[in-house]
């Protein structure tokens, strides 16, 4: 599978923003990936040394629009933490 297929998208939160200090970085990714192929991915992707992945599944928030009952999709999370002479991932580009 390609790497972009696995990381969907960085999440971008404020919580996240302040693990960015702790070389930690949040990623969505797709639900059927592992920890070794998301650590593939992330050292593939944007050349650093991976050092510790934690995943987890979110699940879909029931949400309402009149009358109309619907759920937003399930998701999963990995947050991923760099090594420390690997070189930070550039989220923001200027």
């Amino acid at each position: 599978m390609d790497p972009r297929d696995l990381i969907k998208r960085p999440i971008i939160t404020e919580r996240s923003t302040e693990l960015m200090e702790e070389r930690k970085y949040v990623f969505e990714v797709d639900r059927r990936a592992n920890k070794t192929e998301i650590r593939q991915a992330i050292e593939k992707l944007f050349g650093v040394k991976v050092e510790q992945v934690n995943t987890m599944r979110v699940p879909g928030k029931q949400k309402r629009v009149g009358r109309f009952v619907g759920r937003t999709p399930e998701r999963k999370k990995a947050i991923v933490k760099l090594t420390e002479d690997s070189k930070p991932i550039e989220l923001f580009n200027s």
